[in-house]
């Protein structure tokens, strides 16, 4: 069964120049596919094509993407797994300077679906914050690029299981995201998700979520968020494409007992997307 194409062969290695490896100089998208079909694929394409944009990297040919994705899809017996589609800037010389003639690489990698307990949706999780901030750059902020060094420290501080995520702040103490993930709070009748303008990465759940909660008449705002007013929500939940929607159950010394209505709504919403 094929599990990797490096620009459409089926190998397993790349160039030792390849700038994706040397600097990071890429992007990637982790993706959900439930029953032979990518979830959310659209808004999966749009953000790496708009990173590539940002990036001054080539996009790839998106209906060859979707044919080597087809054939991956069909040569796996699974109901659900994952595909990680990864675009670099491809070979080059040594330094940071690129060539305008860019030749990028492309890989496409499956993995198994991973072994999140049913109980992470229906009674919440335990949420820490992390002491690795996220520094800020409104040139990266939002895009999801191969530099996640911060990420990797962050997650890194915890190797118990009492925690399930990690949220991060900026260097001014407001909250940016998780680890994996986005953050949301309700209060009363509106949701709020941090201002992700100068850092975190602008998730594709993340995206999908604000759509189905102006669906449903919610009101949604985008704003800076201090732990303060994220302890005091009336419900919290976070947001990741493979996961969908976990309430928090626990932030730090604060608990929230039970999850809330709102986040049960928009969990029946993400439900019946299949997603």
């Amino acid at each position: 069964m094929t599990d990797i194409l490096i620009n459409g062969e089926e190998k397993t290695t790349i160039n030792v120049s390849d700038r994706g490896l040397q600097y990071g100089d890429g992007l990637f998208e982790t993706m959900a596919v439930k029953n032979g079909k990518i979830n959310l694929w659209e808004d999966h394409w749009q953000r790496l094509k708009s990173g590539c944009e940002r990036l001054l990297i080539s996009s790839p040919d998106k209906k060859l993407v979707e044919k080597e994705i087809k054939s991956l899809c069909e040569n796996n017996n699974n109901d659900k797994f994952v595909i990680k589609l990864i675009v670099t800037r491809g070979e080059g010389q040594r330094g940071y300077c690129f060539s305008e003639n860019q030749n990028i690489t492309r890989i496409l990698d499956v993995h198994t679906w991973p072994d999140y307990p049913d109980k992470n949706k229906t009674e919440g999780v335990a949420v820490r914050y992390c002491d690795t901030v996220l520094s800020e750059n409104p040139r990266l902020a939002g895009i999801k690029h191969l530099n996640r060094l911060e990420q990797v420290l962050a997650r890194n501080e915890w190797n118990d299981s009492a925690y399930q995520e990690g949220l991060m702040l900026n260097v001014n103490g407001n909250v940016v995201d998780g680890t994996m993930s986005n953050i949301f709070m309700v209060e009363g009748n509106k949701i709020i998700t941090p201002d992700l303008s100068l850092s975190g990465v602008a998730g594709v759940m993340r995206k999908n979520i604000i759509k189905l909660a102006e669906k449903i008449k919610l009101s949604v705002r985008v704003e800076k968020l201090d732990k303060n007013k994220l302890e005091n929500a009336d419900e919290l939940f976070l947001t990741n494409s493979l996961f969908g929607i976990w309430p928090i159950k626990s932030l730090g010394d604060n608990t929230f007992p039970k999850t809330g209505e709102i986040t049960k709504a928009l969990q029946k919403e993400v439900s019946k997307q299949g997603c």
